[in-house]
């Protein structure tokens, strides 16, 4: 499973960053290659200053070796050895009316260590120790900085249409798990209008009482399926959004909400927590944070502005479809 997961996000990552070239029509992905000290390594793209995309960067990783004392804690296990392949984009538009996006879709595996101690790296991973548990994880969503209905419903639209496929429990429940991962607590509003946020998708074996079986090739299927309809989500917005014309307040009040963004992932997000805990590669973790942030003191939007009208959305999560 983890090679043929691995396959299928090499394959996307392409598929993505072509299409999303297609789009900018100046700016190109720059792609490094790296290893990780402790074993795997990856294939991070970003594209800057371009003419549709400022900022954006398509990434993926394939690591392994011995679960850090930290995440053991966080699993709420003993000594184990890791492996945990995924893809993670998120693309900063230049134009205020166009909307960031962030996805992501990934696999992991835990191992029981081989006798006389944990993963020495070797090439022959996973170690002798045996599989222990596996899952996926992922989602997709969306942070708009002004609010244009018919963009949140589409978005939710293709999401449900790729989770419908599967099971039509799927789509109400990771909508509702994604409004409440993508929260800033500190700051009592969402990051954005949401999208889908799934975790710890396991075998059957695995799951509490009463959910329909699935195995991990099911699983696998429908990560796939959301991965696949990750560009009918998100394309035909920011084609439409791109060229909108735009004032220095629009820049400004975008500059402001990304800080909000900065924000969550820095206090909040699980995965750039993971990325720091197992020695990841810096610059891919960050790759996340936009080029040009404002916070400016006890700022609020003016009185019946669309900006106004944006801050009411993310304070109360709403029903897109």
């Amino acid at each position: 499973m983890k090679n043929k997961f691995y396959q299928y996000i090499q394959d996307l990552q392409n598929t993505i960053t072509s299409k999303l070239e297609e789009i900018d029509g100046e700016a190109k992905f720059r792609e490094d290659l790296w290893e990780r000290p402790e074993g795997g390594g990856g294939r991070t793209r970003v594209i800057e200053n371009g003419k549709v995309f400022e900022k954006g960067g398509v990434n993926i990783s394939a690591v392994h070796g011995k679960l850090p004392d930290t995440m053991q804690k966080m699993f709420g296990v003993d000594e184990a050895d890791f492996f945990a392949c995924g893809l993670s984009l998120v693309i900063h538009p230049k134009n205020p009316f166009a909307p960031t996006v962030h996805a992501n879709w990934r696999y992991f595996e835990m191992y029981s260590p081989p006798k006389g101690g944990g993963s020495k790296n070797e090439k022959n991973f996973p170690p002798s120790g045996g599989l222990r548990r596996a899952w996926f994880g992922g989602g997709q969503d969306l942070t708009p900085y002004y609010l244009f209905e018919e963009d949140a419903k589409h978005f939710h639209q293709v999401s449900k249409a790729a989770c419908d496929k599967h099971d039509s429990k799927f789509y109400p429940e990771y909508k509702k798990k994604c409004d409440e991962y993508f929260w800033n607590a500190h700051r009592n509003e969402a990051r954005g209008i949401g999208g889908l946020f799934f975790d710890y998708l396991k075998a059957t074996e695995d799951l509490p009482a009463g959910r329909q079986g699935k195995s991990m090739e099911d699983w696998y299927n429908f990560v796939t399926e959301v991965g696949d309809s990750f560009l009918d989500a998100y394309v035909p917005i920011v084609e439409k959004r791109k060229d909108i014309p735009y004032t220095d307040q629009n820049r400004k009040w975008q500059e402001i909400r990304r800080g909000r963004y900065v924000e969550f992932n820095l206090v909040h997000d699980k995965g750039t927590l993971f990325g720091l805990k197992t020695n990841g590669r810096i610059e891919s973790i960050l790759m996340s944070l936009p080029p040009h942030v404002q916070w400016v003191y006890d700022h609020h939007p003016e009185t019946g502005s669309e900006e106004e009208k944006l801050t009411k959305v993310l304070q109360h999560p709403k029903d897109w479809v």
